[in-house]
C-alpha cells in the first residue's frame, strides 16, 4: 500500500512539474500575412494600415489607407504610440525587414493584434496590387 501512495504522489509531482506556462493570453502575437489575406483584411476595414518605410519611399507609392511612420525616425516610438493598441493593426515596408522589427516593437509595446505583410510593398505590386501616390 506504501509503494502504490508514493509511486502516485511521485506521478502526480511529475505531472505538474513537467506543465510549462503557458503564454500571457493578453500579449499578442504577430501574423505574417500573404497578399491575398492582406487584401481582405482592407476589404473588411477591420485594421489600422501602417507603413513603415520613409516619407520618401511613401510618397512614391504606398497602400491606399495607409498611414507613414518612417521606422528610422527618432520618434518613431512616440510616433507608433500614437496608434490605438486595442485595434488590429497592419504594417508594412517594402519588402518585410523593417515591418517585423516593428512588429516586435508593438507586440511589446502591448498591441492586441499585429499583421504584418510577408514580402511588404514589393510582394504587394508582384501580385498586382495597386499603390497610390
Amino acid at each position: 500500500m506504501r509503494i502504490k501512495t508514493i509511486l502516485i504522489t511521485a506521478f502526480f509531482s511529475l505531472l505538474i512539474c513537467s506543465c510549462k506556462d503557458s503564454k500571457n493570453t493578453n500579449i499578442a502575437s504577430v501574423q505574417l500575412i500573404t497578399v491575398e489575406e492582406m487584401d481582405k483584411l482592407l476589404e473588411l476595414e477591420k485594421v489600422q494600415l501602417v507603413d513603415v518605410r520613409t516619407p520618401k519611399e511613401f510618397a512614391n507609392g504606398h497602400i491606399d489607407g495607409a498611414i507613414n511612420i518612417n521606422f528610422y525616425d527618432e520618434n518613431f516610438e512616440t510616433l507608433i504610440s500614437t496608434i490605438d493598441k486595442s485595434k488590429p493593426i497592419a504594417v508594412y515596408c517594402g519588402r518585410g525587414g523593417r515591418s517585423a522589427k516593428c512588429s516586435a516593437y508593438m507586440e511589446k509595446a502591448g498591441f492586441t493584434k499585429i499583421y504584418d505583410l510577408d514580402g511588404g510593398l514589393t510582394e504587394w505590386k508582384y501580385k498586382g496590387k495597386e499603390v497610390v501616390k
